[in-house]
């Protein structure tokens, strides 16, 4: 009875390990261009174990983008529990994403790519993009309703949100430091422009 106990922890570790094993390939060579023998050879898991887990690739598809989203929304909750306006917030936001680009690991956005290979909007995979990206959305919104008329958020958290978007676009083709750097300045006189209203 005791070997059995630790079979399912493990068999977690195992289905964890695979969606980041994963996530590395999908990020670098494309969800398309990266068959199930390649993750299964890079993972060293059972064929056997990788079917008993995600019996089909967009599943696992899917199970990368849901996992990304929520280590970006805990990383996105770390910044929001330091004492900041939301203005400073809204910066911060900016300031990850400068981080990001100017990392090794940048490979650009893992969600822009899900969309462009996936682009039929009733997939599982197109919505697990739209999740991601309506989450971001709502968690600018949240923030600057804080300080903000009602009428405006709407306006003022979508151009957020695209200046966020179109500069991790460029940052894929190389312009990320002035990309990161022009939107900060957008958003900033976007926020100025709001307070002297």
């Amino acid at each position: 009875m005791d070997s059995v106990m630790p079979s399912r922890p493990i068999a977690v570790e195992k289905r964890q390990h695979i969606i980041e094993t994963a996530y590395i390939l999908f990020k670098r060579d494309g969800f398309h261009a990266t068959g199930i023998d390649r993750i299964i050879a890079e993972a060293e898991v059972a064929k056997m174990t990788m079917y008993r887990h995600f019996p089909s690739k967009d599943g696992l598809i899917v199970e990368v983008l849901n996992w990304r989203t929520d280590r970006f929304k805990r990383q996105l909750d770390r910044l929001s529990e330091t004492a900041m306006t939301p203005d400073e917030m809204i910066m911060a936001v900016f300031d990850w994403h400068e981080r990001w680009f100017e990392s090794p690991d940048f490979h650009g956005c893992l969600f822009q790519h899900a969309l462009a290979e996936f682009p039929e909007r009733d997939h599982a995979v197109y919505l697990a993009v739209m999740r991601q990206k309506q989450d971001l959305q709502g968690r600018i919104r949240e923030i600057v309703a804080q300080s903000m008329p009602e009428g405006r958020v709407p306006y003022i958290a979508m151009t957020l949100f695209m200046l966020i978007e179109g500069a991790m676009f460029l940052a894929q083709m190389g312009q990320g430091k002035e990309a990161i750097d022009n939107a900060r300045k957008v958003a900033a006189d976007l926020l100025a422009a709001r307070r002297r209203q």
